[in-house]
């Protein structure tokens, strides 16, 4: 029996969709019950949760949908980002991904999406490979030595993990957010590490401080991952060269 994408793609999103969803409302609703304080911002992230998967699905299937939802997302993870004081990334998702979600969906409009239409995607060369990880390689430094001079919970040590797992997902967002924007494959990658990393992150949070949006925000980020799993894989195909055409 032949593979049908089209009808594997639409069960895996509603899947995503409604899994993400219920495991929000299920976490929200304990956590609203058990906490004193902060029920307002867990109201919130949990929307932003929502909204932020409803993004991942629509940017895996190539939709320009993706920038709607995107915009929720990221701006209330800034929100939540400063509150539990990942700088980096709060910073990163208030003046770099609330205004990319305006030029991604003006650049895909430009390249002829639509509402319907799935984007045209590329592939890196040999050389665009290089230049884009030498590019994460320096720039992860770079954030590190910048953010661990302002750190002043994590333990001083030679390597502070903390600003570690800020400094590599802040990365892998900026150049998975602007390959995203101009159609490329290799976003996914990018998207790959961030999640891993950012499940980390929130894990360490939660485990230090019991935060109930911290625990959200995990749960979201594991889906993301799933997602982005699958995003690879359809981008791959939506990536692909098209056959040529023999003359007549």
């Amino acid at each position: 029996m032949a593979f049908n994408e089209k009808k594997f793609n639409k069960i895996f999103n509603v899947c995503i969709l409604a899994g993400m969803t219920i495991m929000t409302v299920i976490l929200t609703a304990f956590k609203l019950v058990s906490a004193d304080t902060g029920k307002l911002l867990l109201l919130v992230s949990a929307f932003g949760s929502i909204m932020g998967v409803c993004s991942t699905v629509a940017s895996a299937n190539g939709k320009i949908w993706t920038f709607f939802f995107g915009f929720f997302d990221v701006a209330i993870y800034a929100v939540a980002c400063f509150i539990g004081a990942k700088y980096g990334n709060a910073i990163l998702h208030a003046v770099y991904f609330v205004p990319m979600q305006f030029i991604g969906w003006n650049q895909w409009r430009k390249r002829g999406n639509s509402e319907e239409n799935q984007v045209k995607a590329r592939r890196f060369n040999a050389r665009q490979w290089a230049f884009y990880t030498l590019v994460f390689l320096l720039g992860s430094v770079v954030s590190y030595l910048i953010l661990a001079r302002f750190d002043k919970e994590s333990a001083d040590s030679f390597i502070k993990m903390a600003v570690v797992l800020d400094v590599i997902p802040m990365m892998c967002n900026i150049l998975g957010q602007f390959l995203m924007s101009i159609a490329y494959m290799e976003q996914w990658v990018f998207w790959i590490g961030v999640n891993i990393f950012s499940i980390l992150m929130w894990l360490t949070t939660y485990s230090q401080t019991k935060d109930s949006y911290a625990l959200i925000y995990l749960v979201k980020y594991s889906f993301y991952l799933i997602n982005s799993l699958n995003g690879l894989r359809i981008w791959i195909n939506l990536s692909r060269p098209e056959p040529s055409k023999e003359l007549k």
